[in-house]
């Protein structure tokens, strides 16, 4: 086994008069160079010296003891760090051992430890590497044998005080020094509690325990509690600091720490998060700026914790709100950094896991806001965990977790006072009208937020939480096609179809009905039955049917055009894109590649927008930075479970000189092949199941489709790669892809429909606008904008908060895509092109 190098010591740092020195001397110098001898797996044992010494009763190790804390006072801190290490291993293991010192032995091995109080300017909270919190427990055990003397009582007080607020080792030694006085005095006095007042949490927790009435019993109660809290450094609460935590809350009475506790967790939830900018200047005269965020400081993020660890178990609505809420704004990414506050974020996740079928509704919507894999994989977990207790799956227990908010048919109606609120949720927007007396009002009444203000908090409460619950399951279904879930019918006839939420969701969508005799029929429920792509009644589920998400894929071109006419027709909006889905079939390249497919290679992509979408759907990836080895390709992949596939989407960084941000992270990279692995191992794709195959490709297809520099106007314009102008170019008014195929169809049947109809025309991969000025091309895939007769470009960034689209009041059978709305409101700026006031389109015109 290789040792270290060895260290050489100066002797003389074992020259002192005191006996034990000099009778040590020779212990020692045989000790330390097996000390430095010693690597990494060899254990103290192990070393013939300190087996010697270990071999000795227990007054003489306890005089070595002595002779090592001398020694290692005389080490040059810096230049001999190494020596110091190793003689204060040995120091501490002997600390763990039995020894027979007096009180006035330890109270020289403590100023040898650099507390010696009769000096106050040289005592320091840094004990390093002195076993502080062991010398204290070897002094406990003499408080067994009689009382302590007042020398050692004084000393106990003072280290009481100087570690009061501090954390660590630190906290553990304040601890330690309370309890050996109550045991030695009699006296139980209260805590001392101190917290840093770096942050708003610190000073508001100050507070409290300023105003606290020393007189009343809680009181101990609290400041005990909130000492622990002090002590939250790990992932979560040890089951001795879990009784703890318990007991105090006991002690203090559960509905005073519930609604004390709400107050903190709003000033974590409300707390700005600080930009700070600081500027280094370099001897050569160039300076670097950099931020840095200011949220909690250190020492009260691990207070934070035992906050949420305390909670945990008193967990109602409200109090799981805010836990999400709080968790969300935790993994918020900070440039540079990465999540705000990771360990006080996973404290939360780890509550809301502890609560049910309640807290795993939580937990489905946060992980909707959360970007970071590990983050993402944890939740997966903790829901996995839950689902096990019940015997369900995970997707039957997000299914049963999801709340239905006490609605009916998307209404949910209450009596306030004289008022009566109405929260209508339709098409994923959560929306309160208010009446009285049938008499329609603008807003929340004013009287009412004096007079009932936990009812609009709770009423607002619902608001939100129908709309992000809307939003998280909408995805959920969306993503949930690849799986190919079978659902028995009385199972999703209680979570779905009689679902106040869900029904929402599910009536709209078409289902392939699995009879039990192996055939099928597609049918949607409408008009309070289900009917089939040409209107026809179809049989009622029996309680053996199972229901599937029906995809285009798995069915005829004719049926999915009959499909689309149901939904035109009836105007029946589906949440998510069903009927219209885009459907991606294996071509002959494909076929002749077997392994890979190119169709999505050769494209440039924002990378950070790139990672966010893939997060969004499931993906796994991490971005590339300037710090790898140069031109490595990376994937971002999708397990496949059911399917015991994984697909992969490689990628390449984009090389080029200041491209990349200040974190070292690439701006942009290329996109190479899309395959398939099965225990790392490439499957051919015309063994991959087609609607897998389909989804995969449509989800590459959305990175491109959004991320690619070709669906910037401004990309070109403001310098962009000069290498890859002819790419811009080629993307922004090149072939569709199925989207933007998707998309024409859609354009097809609503151009002729609005106002622009009468000046527009589709013309191969344009929208052409007559307009008083010139005659404009819209690209259908990119939204980009050629003027004729020589193609001229001209750059328009959309208003994204633009309502034009919306005035239109034009049904579509599917969720709009942003970039269709960017080119109806392209249109209708440019065929009145001559009312045109902005000086940066004028310039162009």
């Amino acid at each position: 086994m290789p040792t270290q190098r060895k260290e050489e010591f100066n002797p003389a740092i074992f020259e002192d008069n005191s006996p034990e020195a000099v009778e040590m001397k020779p212990v020692l110098l045989a000790l330390l160079p097996q000390l430095l001898e010693k690597d990494y797996y060899t254990k103290l044992n192990d070393l013939p010296a300190y087996q010697a010494i270990r071999g000795q009763n227990v007054a003489y190790q306890s005089r070595v003891v002595l002779a090592l804390t001398a020694a290692i006072n005389r080490v040059d801190r810096e230049e001999n760090y190494r020596v110091r290490w190793s003689l204060a291993e040995a120091l501490t293991a002997l600390m763990r051992t039995t020894l027979s010192l007096s009180e006035a032995q330890y109270l020289r091995l403590f100023a040898d430890y650099g507390l010696d109080f009769a000096n106050p300017d040289e005592v320091s909270v840094n004990f390093y590497p002195f076993p502080v919190l062991l010398t204290l427990n070897q002094v406990a055990k003499i408080t067994k044998r009689g009382p302590l003397g007042e020398e050692m009582l004084t000393f106990l007080r003072q280290l009481r005080d100087l570690t009061a607020g501090q954390t660590g080792d630190q906290l553990k030694v304040h601890l330690k020094t309370q309890e050996m006085l109550g045991q030695a005095t009699g006296e139980h006095t209260l805590p001392t509690v101190v917290f840093a007042e770096g942050d708003a949490l610190g000073r508001s927790l100050t507070q409290f325990v300023a105003a606290l009435d020393r007189s009343t019993p809680p009181t101990a109660a609290w400041l005990g509690l909130l000492q622990r809290w002090q002590k939250a450094t790990g992932s979560q609460p040890t089951a001795k600091l879990r009784q703890e935590l318990d007991t105090a809350t006991a002690a203090i009475g559960p509905d005073e720490v519930r609604a004390q506790g709400r107050t903190w967790l709003q000033l974590l939830i409300d707390l700005p998060v600080k930009e700070q900018l600081h500027t280094y200047e370099y001897a050569s005269g160039s300076t670097h700026t950099y931020s840095s965020w200011e949220f909690l400081t250190e020492v009260n993020a691990t207070v934070a914790k035992g906050l949420i660890w305390t909670l945990q178990p008193l967990c109602d609505a409200g109090l799981l709100e805010q836990l999400t809420a709080l968790a969300a704004k935790c993994f918020r990414k900070i440039p540079g950094k990465g999540p705000l506050a990771a360990g006080l974020g996973n404290a939360c996740l780890l509550a809301l896991s502890q609560n049910g079928l309640p807290g795993v509704a939580a937990l489905a919507r946060v992980r909707s806001k959360i970007r970071q894999t590990n983050t993402q994989e944890l939740i997966a977990r903790y829901i996995a965990q839950e689902s096990a207790k019940l015997g369900v799956s995970p997707a039957e227990i997000e299914d049963m977790a999801v709340p239905d908010f006490g609605l009916e048919d998307g209404r949910l109606q209450e009596d306030v006072a004289d008022y009566t609120a109405t929260l209508t949720l339709r098409e994923g927007k959560a929306e309160v009208q208010w009446l009285k007396a049938d008499k329609a009002l603008k807003s929340a009444p004013a009287a009412l937020k004096a007079t009932h203000p936990d009812e609009l908090k709770e009423l607002k409460a619902a608001q939100t939480q129908a709309q992000q619950t809307y939003t998280t399951q909408r995805d959920r279904l969306d993503r949930s096609f690849v799986d190919q879930r079978r659902i028995p019918w009385p199972w999703f006839e209680q979570y779905y179809f009689r679902h106040g939420l869900l029904s929402l969701l599910a009536r709209p969508l078409i289902w392939r009905l699995h009879r039990p005799d192996g055939a099928f029929q597609d049918a949607i429920f409408q008009q309070d039955a289900w009917q089939d792509a040409l209107g026809q009644p179809v049989p009622t589920p029996t309680p053996d049917t199972k229901l599937q998400l029906w995809h285009p894929v798995l069915t005829s071109a004719d049926e999915v055009l009959a499909w689309r006419r149901v939904l035109d027709t009836r105007q029946i909006r589906q949440p998510l894109k069903q009927a219209f889905r885009e459907v991606y079939l294996l071509t002959p390249p494909e076929e002749r590649t077997r392994t890979y497919s190119n169709r999505m290679a050769a494209h440039i992509l924002k990378q950070h927008q790139f990672n966010s979408l893939a997060k969004l759907r499931g993906w796994r990836y991490r971005l590339l930075g300037a710090y790898d080895k140069g031109y490595d390709s990376e994937t971002a992949s999708l397990p496949l479970p059911i399917h015991d596939l994984t697909a992969e989407f490689w990628v390449s960084e984009v090389y080029a000189d200041g491209e990349w941000n200040d974190t070292g992270i690439y701006n942009y990279v290329s996109t190479d092949q899309v395959r398939f692995t099965r225990a790392n191992e490439p499957v051919p794709l015309p063994e991959v199941p087609a609607l897998v195959f389909s989804e995969v490709m449509r989800d590459v297809d959305l990175f491109v489709g959004v991320a690619s520099v070709g669906n910037d106007p401004q990309w070109r314009d403001n310098g962009g790669l000069a290498q890859f102008r002819t790419y811009w170019e080629s993307y922004s008014f090149g072939d569709l892809s199925e989207v933007a195929k998707t998309r024409k169809l859609a354009l097809e049947r609503l151009v002729p429909r609005l106002k622009i109809g009468r000046v527009s025309e589709i013309k191969g991969n344009f929208l052409v606008v007559k307009g008083h000025r010139h005659v404009y091309k819209i690209h259908l895939g990119s939204g980009n904008i050629l003027m004729e007769p020589n193609d001229q470009y001209l750059c328009i960034v959309p208003d994204r908060s633009s309502k034009q689209l919306g005035s239109t009041d034009v049904f579509l059978p599917f969720e709009g895509d942003a970039v269709l709305s960017i080119i109806l409101s392209k249109a209708l700026l440019l065929m009145d092109d001559d009312e045109i006031t902005d000086e940066t389109i004028l310039r162009q015109l």
